[in-house]
């Protein structure tokens, strides 16, 4: 590619700038040459050819907006100049031909992981405690405290350190000039060292607002969602409290967890506080039932695996004008090569495949599933359409600044992370979506609900995208970050696992990127490197109420 712009299809009639590009920067492709009228900045896009009023513009060889007024060569696309508009779409004739990849450079490869009765293989081993309404979330915080600490889960942090100095430099009678001037130092333990069970990754405790009040659709697919974390190959067993009176009920949850493992074989500790009285008499039950599931998932260690074992979730968040030209292929290449050698992955976020659905209903294996996608598609759009929104609000200010400017761009781009392999199944939140091949699920663009409902489906890693850097995290499945460009990267060391602003660079290819983050997956998903998300914590969960969430 240019150094400076690129066109990213043939029948695009716009270039993106790949660097800041100042007003009488002279452009030359193709054969046609031309002065920039003003300055464009970097991950920005201008105009081909000259474009009259209504006129479509295409990125990525699709419809991605129209013209507001009539624009120049060279004119740079705005929110003012140009709107949303999306190729209508309908049921098409299958297009299954893909290239599958060569993988014989890669069909050894093996990763150390937790192997479960039922076939699956976890990247981590975990303890669930999970409150089946918020009524419970106390408890659940009580037992957290309880366990934690004590069995080597948690160290004093950084943080917890720096405030120990300043409760000091109070102390020693510093004023406050002198406390804000003073550069702390607080540093972590690693308390790995100090864990009980060391074939245990940690105890999980994943608090929620739901569960009763809202909606009956609501809970019960609370308990689906909980019931994919219990059936997780990343998990072990679970504790479950319940109050008793709420929609969500236990039984709905064991229903849930027969419907995804009809041989269901895990720990799994039910305590109803209004069945069993005290608050006191739950919890000292549920520890001691606790504590003897740990002693029993501690026997389980890692041993090797295909890596055809790996379900990996494709998520992006903080999306830029680079992500589908970088880090995005970068994954669609990546999710070819496991597709190719068996695994799964998982393509989710549907407001943001808005504009390339006739591309992926063609690729669905067969009708029957293509209409599935069709019908999940409209059917969410009108929702969100009589709510007084519609995917066309779904970019962000920081998308907005930085060069998704409608909706069509962003979903193109988003859509690369897929590859170009059929797709396999189309399932609905919060079923599973970890067959073979690549599955479409249907999630909101909210990237914490939608890393949320992926792991729920069975993704056992997450490969998440960002452009402007996102701190998001799972509490049982690693998230790991990828930079679409080299800025970020290196501005959020502490957040961002790998780079790929090499590839706007031209210093690596997508190809070769993506044989670099399958080495990083494997030591990752093997336990011998920690994703960032993992070594900050970042436990985000967030059931999805079935309302509009974009």
């Amino acid at each position: 590619m240019s150094n400076r712009y690129l066109q990213i299809h043939p029948a695009d009639n716009v270039l993106v700038a790949l660097q800041d590009l100042p007003a009488g920067t002279e452009v030359r492709f193709e054969g046609s040459v031309f002065t920039l009228p003003q300055s464009v900045a970097a991950k920005h896009k201008f105009t081909l050819h000259p474009l009259n009023s209504g006129d479509a513009v295409y990125m990525y060889g699709v419809l991605v907006g129209r013209t507001n007024e009539a624009l120049p060569l060279g004119e740079p696309i705005t929110t003012e100049n140009i709107h949303h508009a999306a190729e209508e779409f309908s049921l098409g004739k299958r297009k299954l031909e893909w290239q599958r990849l060569d993988v014989s450079a890669i069909s050894a490869k093996t990763f150390m992981g937790y192997h479960r009765s039922d076939g699956q293989v976890g990247t981590a081993n975990y303890w669930l405690v999970i409150p089946m309404v918020f009524c419970e979330n106390r408890n659940v915080l009580v037992m957290k405290e309880a366990l934690e600490k004590r069995l080597g889960y948690r160290a004093s942090s950084k943080y917890e350190m720096e405030v120990e100095q300043l409760v000091a430099l109070y102390k020693q009678g510093s004023d406050v000039a002198q406390i804000l001037a003073t550069d702390l130092y607080g540093t972590t333990k690693d308390s790995k060292n100090d864990r009980l069970f060391p074939n245990l990754d940690g105890i999980k405790f994943l608090n929620h607002e739901m569960g009763c009040g809202g909606t009956r659709m609501d809970s019960d697919a609370l308990c689906g969602l909980l019931a994919g974390y219990i059936v997780h190959p990343n998990v072990a067993g679970a504790t479950v409290l319940s109050l008793g009176c709420q929609h969500a009920q236990a039984d709905i949850l064991r229903k849930e967890i027969a419907k995804r493992s009809p041989h269901f074989d895990k720990p799994l500790y039910v305590f109803e506080q209004q069945q069993m009285g005290t608050e006191q008499s739950m919890l000292q039950e549920a520890l001691k039932q606790t504590f003897a599931g740990l002693v029993k998932a501690n026997e389980n260690e890692r041993s090797p695996a295909p890596i055809s074992k790996l379900c990996v979730g494709l998520e992006c968040g903080g999306s830029d004008g680079f992500s589908g030209i970088s880090a995005n292929p970068a994954l669609g290449y990546l999710s070819d090569m496991l597709v190719s050698i068996g695994g799964s992955v998982i393509l989710a976020e549907f407001p943001e495949l808005c504009g390339v659905e006739q591309e992926l209903s063609d690729r669905c294996k067969d009708e029957e599933t293509a209409q599935k996608f069709i019908h999940l598609m409209r059917t969410y759009n009108a929702k969100a359409e009589a709510d007084g929104s519609g995917f066309y609000a779904n970019p962000s200010p920081g998308n907005i600044r930085d060069g998704l400017i409608t909706d069509a761009i962003k979903s193109a781009g988003a859509a690369k992370k897929g590859g170009t392999s059929p797709v396999q199944a189309v399932v609905d939140y919060p079923e599973l979506a970890n067959g073979p091949g690549l599955n479409l699920l249907c999630t909101p663009g909210n990237d914490v609900e939608s890393t949320t409902a992926e792991v729920a489906a069975g993704a056992n890693l997450v490969l998440f995208t960002t452009g402007l850097g996102t701190p998001t995290g799972n509490p049982i499945a690693p998230v790991i970050k990828i930079s679409t460009n080299t800025k970020t990267y290196e501005k959020m060391p502490d957040i961002i696992d790998i780079n790929c602003g090499t590839i706007i660079e031209g210093t690596e290819s997508v190809a070769e990127a993506a044989h670099r983050i399958l080495d990083y997956v494997i030591e990752v998903a093997s336990g011998r490197t920690e994703a960032k998300a993992v070594q900050l914590g970042q436990d985000d969960f967030i059931p999805w109420r079935r309302g509009v969430s974009l």
